[in-house]
């Protein structure tokens, strides 16, 4: 099991549809991430930067993130793009962020 995190950046005042559009996370997206090894995972909002904080729990080597080129990842990544700081693939901006203490 390896854990990963990362930081993206909602647009301001999109925070409200960004939960509404996760609430009803398409079933054939959550299949993926659950067939990939991502078992536990959850995007946190801080409400003064907008920033998104992400943290997947994973079994194997492929984290959400190394999903990008499969047909499902990319219409959502255009889904959410209107909503999102994106890459000009529509990918979000995403900042990998290093583990520096974990406690069991």
């Amino acid at each position: 099991m390896q854990r990963s995190a990362f930081k993206m950046k909602l647009k301001p005042g999109c925070e409200a549809e960004y939960q509404k559009r996760h609430n009803e996370i398409w079933p054939e997206l959550v299949k993926m991430l659950k067939d990939s090894g991502v078992y536990d995972y959850s995007i946190f909002w801080d409400k003064e930067t907008n920033i998104l904080f992400a943290v997947q729990k994973i079994e194997g080597e492929q984290t959400s993130q190394d999903l990008g080129p499969t047909p499902i990842v990319q219409k959502w990544w255009d889904y959410m793009a209107d909503i999102m700081e994106t890459n000009p693939d529509n990918s979000p901006v995403s900042i990998p962020l290093p583990e520096l203490f974990y406690m069991a």
